[in-house]
């Protein structure tokens, strides 16, 4: 996989954070520690005294960064798209053929994720564990339309519309690029949690992952 380069920031909308948790090492490990309990007992266990308790600092430190832990959620996730917009756009821009970029991004955004050695404090394999996860609590409340219109989900829909941008470039006349785009990342990540809980209503497994079959998929229908 490709790794970032050490000077490349993801950006993260500030409204999400009280305190830029890039900005200190305390701030650092808060991000760091969150991914590995979150991972370790799910979103719905985790409390910031429980985080406190695991780096060793007061739970009041912790809401100097993030107001709550639905806004860590969310900041996590625009972080990992940001990320993935990163990753797919060092994977396709010097290709040329259509077809190929188009199973190029699949292999990126439906594909197994490692960890990124040049950031040193985010674990993005085990942070993929908690989008395939979690990902969905942050936009399945009542205050989506309004977290919507804030920004929040600005990195993922521009993930979503870079591979609506190549499947375009495949067919222009396609009706449902955007549905199709949307259907494979979302699906990847439901592909990816049937693979390692419900193997028996997914053809997933571990020598068939979600990207082969999103590929597959893609390559008859643009036959």
């Amino acid at each position: 996989m490709e790794s970032l380069p050490l000077q490349v920031q993801i950006s993260v909308n500030t409204k999400l954070y009280v305190k830029n948790p890039e900005s200190s090492e305390l701030g650092k490990k808060i991000v760091q520690h969150s991914i590995l309990l979150l991972d370790e007992i799910g979103f719905d266990a985790f409390t910031f005294k429980k985080l406190g308790e695991r780096i060793g600092s007061n739970e009041s430190s912790l809401y100097r960064y993030f107001e709550n832990k639905h806004k860590l959620l969310m900041y996590l996730s625009s972080w990992y798209w940001g990320w993935m917009e990163y990753r797919l756009l060092m994977a396709t821009n010097n290709l040329s053929d259509p077809k190929v970029k188009l199973n190029r991004a699949i292999d990126v955004l439906a594909g197994k994720i490692e960890d990124d050695l040049s950031t040193s404090h985010i674990n993005e394999s085990v942070l993929n564990r908690i989008i395939i996860f979690e990902f969905s609590k942050t936009f399945l409340t009542k205050e989506v339309d309004q977290e919507n219109r804030e920004g929040f989900f600005k990195v993922y829909k521009t993930v979503v519309n870079r591979l609506v941008a190549i499947i375009q470039e495949v067919d222009p006349t396609y009706n449902f690029a955007r549905s199709l785009a949307s259907s494979i990342i979302e699906g990847s990540l439901h592909q990816h949690f049937l693979q390692n809980h419900f193997t028996t209503i997914t053809d997933c497994k571990a020598s068939v992952l979600p990207s082969q079959y999103y590929s597959d998929l893609v390559n008859k229908l643009f036959n």
